[in-house]
């Protein structure tokens, strides 16, 4: 077995662990990557690079057969599913070179493709290599959580990572969780052509907002997804050449493909964390808010550390490791300014606390300013207006955002910021937005924030009358 030292070791080769292990070895520490599936982790191969290529193929088909409001004859796509998969495929080799173990080893990276597993507080084996680091980072994603449904295990299902090698178009799609990941291929398959059936246990898009969530369901369920709530799977079984998923209510549901969407499941099986002295708790490893586990040596960050389990996360605690990593300086994570967004069409974004949930701990004190995508003029010229926006203000600074509409999920991005930094509302407020832009809804939710106080306010007028009567 080869003996290895280093600076710094890194467990999986997923968002969070390459850019650890990027910027570790660009200064100057000798840095060793392990990851004995595919490099890019789940986001480039199963998550969000193939889903959103879908998408795309799916938003041009619905295109095409709801031209008519925009003066173009309307046409009915020939689909071909199979190619629609092609082009996934081939945005994953775009991309693909960017995470590949070429350009790591060009970075200085020495890469590993085996797992990983612990045998002491420092030292981690990976086939025929003993590893020996100063610091570890366990980057080790996390996988489809399949629940344990009875006869589940008899029929054949997909998950997100079994979906991509899917050629034949599913007839009629059974999708267990309205989450989303479940809602944005069920958009998709919908408009892709197959009958789409959603079944979700207690509400879609339960995490959300429900005024921002029930702009989406109603896109849905108007393009024909079939939404049922409040139907907890309790059976599954083949049926013919179907299979049909019952619920506890006592529906059933009968469709030709299934896919399982109900959430994911840290990858720390395998690792032996005993040996090293590291706790787990029920969503992934055990870390405070530097990242830092029990064992002083080792970090985790992204979907190991059991928190929000998207990919933009995993490179923000890449980020934040670094410092102590490589400088002995702390590197709190914060989560306050971490966006989220699911992208069907209208999208749907959320940073910072719900309308609820500012209310629940600010009270009184938490107001809501709003603005409908309906007074936006280039919403308006494209006919995109449906959504909106809702910012939670406590003291004159945001505390949350909840957007649903077009392009929301870049939306949300000037409210992380916002939240990140501190700002007040009055600097978005100063924000100028070229005309017309959608980027205007946030200049005027801003704005609706100050409308009560500056035209309603029957001292503001009299200021302005008092001045008015000096003026020369």
């Amino acid at each position: 077995m080869e003996k290895i030292r280093c600076d710094l070791l890194v467990i999986g080769a997923g968002s969070g662990g390459l850019s650890v292990a990027a910027g570790a070895s660009q200064m100057g520490a000798n840095v060793v990557l392990l990851e004995g599936g595919e490099m890019g982790g789940d986001c480039l191969n199963y998550g969000c690079v193939p889903s959103k290529a879908l998408i795309a193929s799916a938003k041009v088909a619905h295109g095409m057969t709801t031209a008519a409001p925009y003066g173009i004859s309307p046409r009915s796509p020939e689909i071909d599913y199979a190619a629609a998969k092609d082009h996934v495929k081939q945005a994953i080799a775009t991309i693909a070179p960017v995470d590949s173990q070429e350009r790591f080893e060009g970075l200085g990276v020495r890469v590993i493709r085996e797992f990983g597993r612990f045998v002491d507080h420092r030292t981690v084996e990976a086939g025929q290599h003993s590893i020996t680091a100063r610091r570890v980072v366990i980057a080790t994603g996390s996988s489809p959580f399949v629940p344990p449904i009875p006869g589940l295990e008899d029929v054949p299902y997909l998950t997100n990572e079994s979906l991509w090698e899917l050629r034949e178009r599913p007839s009629h799609l059974l999708i267990i969780g309205g989450g989303p990941i479940g809602m944005e291929m069920a958009q998709a398959h919908r408009r892709l052509g197959c009958r789409v059936t959603v079944i979700e246990g207690g509400k879609a898009f339960a995490k959300d907002d429900p005024e921002t969530a029930a702009v989406v369901l109603e896109a849905l369920r108007e393009e024909g997804v079939e939404i049922a709530e409040d139907a907890l799977a309790s059976a599954v079984r083949k049926d013919g050449p179907n299979l049909t998923v019952e619920t506890e209510d006592g529906r059933s549901f009968t469709g030709t493909h299934l896919l399982i969407a109900v959430g994911r499941k840290a990858n720390v099986e395998g690792l032996d964390l005993e040996r090293a002295g590291i706790k787990r708790t029920k969503t992934g490893v055990d870390v405070d808010d530097n990242l830092r586990t029990a064992n002083r040596r080792v970090y985790a960050v992204g979907d190991a550390a059991g928190g929000m389990m998207f990919t933009h996360v995993a490179g923000y605690h890449g980020g934040q490791v670094i410092r102590p990593l490589l400088f002995a300086l702390p590197g709190k994570a914060r989560t306050a300014h971490l966006p989220t967004a699911t992208y069907t069409d209208p999208e749907l974004a959320q940073v910072g606390l719900t309308e609820a949930q500012a209310r629940e701990k600010h009270g009184d004190k938490a107001e809501v300013a709003r603005f409908e995508y309906a007074h936006n003029d280039r919403a308006i010229a494209e006919r995109k207006t449906a959504g909106l926006i809702k910012v939670m203000v406590v003291g004159g600074k945001p505390v949350g955002a909840s957007i649903a509409g077009h392009q929301a999920g870049e939306h949300i991005a000037l409210w992380s910021l916002a939240i990140a930094n501190g700002l007040k509302m009055s600097q978005v407020s100063a924000m100028v937005a070229p005309y017309p832009t959608y980027a205007e809804i946030n200049k005027r939710a801003a704005g609706a924030y100050f409308t009560p106080r500056l035209f309603g306010n029957d001292t503001v007028k009299k200021v302005v009358r008092l001045v008015q009567r000096w003026l020369p």
